[in-house]
C-alpha cells in the first residue's frame, strides 16, 4: 500500500499494489510518500534509463487512481467498503469454495482510510456484512467475499 499523512496525522491511501506492479516515491508528487508492504514481497531495483517506457506504468497508476476515487465516491460507507472488498477481491483474491478470498493485512484502519471513514465505522459494518452473510470473517484480517450476494446488497 502507497500512503502519505496529512498535517494533522490522517493517513491517506494512494494506492494497493500487487505482483507485477511498479511503485515508487519516483512516480509521484507527493510528499511524504510511504510504502508499507501488507503481504510478503520481493522488491526488486527497477533500472530506469532512457529508453524504459513509462506510458503502461502511469497508465497502471491512472487506472487504479480512477477506480479507488469511483469506489469513494459513492454517498454511504457500508457502499463504499462493499465495493472496496469487491474491487480487492478481483485484484488480489483467490477463488475458493466459499467466495473469493482476500488474504492481505489490511487492518479495520487501512479499510477506512481507504473509504475515508473511522476504523469503529468499519469495523460495525463488517460485522453486519458478516451477520448478512456478505462475508466470512477469517483470522490474520483475512475475509471471503461471497461474491454471489454482493449484488443483493447494491439493489
Amino acid at each position: 500500500m502507497t500512503c502519505t499523512y496529512l498535517e494533522d496525522g490522517t493517513t491517506v491511501a494512494l494506492g494497493l499494489w500487487g505482483p507485477g506492479d511498479i511503485v515508487g516515491a519516483t512516480l509521484s508528487r507527493i510528499k511524504p510518500y510511504q510504502i508499507e508492504c501488507l503481504t510478503p514481497v520481493e522488491a526488486i531495483l527497477f533500472p530506469r534509463s532512457k529508453d524504459t517506457d513509462l506510458t503502461e506504468i502511469l497508465l497502471s497508476h491512472i487506472q487504479q487512481a480512477e477506480e479507488l476515487m469511483v469506489i469513494r465516491s459513492h454517498r454511504k460507507v457500508e457502499t463504499m467498503l462493499i465495493k472496496l472488498l469487491a474491487w480487492l477481491s478481483q485484484k488480489f483474491g483467490a477463488q475458493v469454495e466459499q467466495g473469493r478470498l482476500i488474504d492481505m493485512r489490511l487492518t479495520h484502519e487501512d479499510l477506512a482510510d481507504l473509504v475515508g471513514s473511522t476504523r469503529v465505522t468499519v469495523t460495525r459494518i463488517l460485522g453486519q456484512f458478516a451477520q448478512e452473510g456478505l462475508i466470512d470473517r477469517l483470522s490474520l484480517h483475512r475475509i471471503v467475499l461471497r461474491e454471489e450476494d454482493i449484488w443483493y446488497y447494491e439493489i
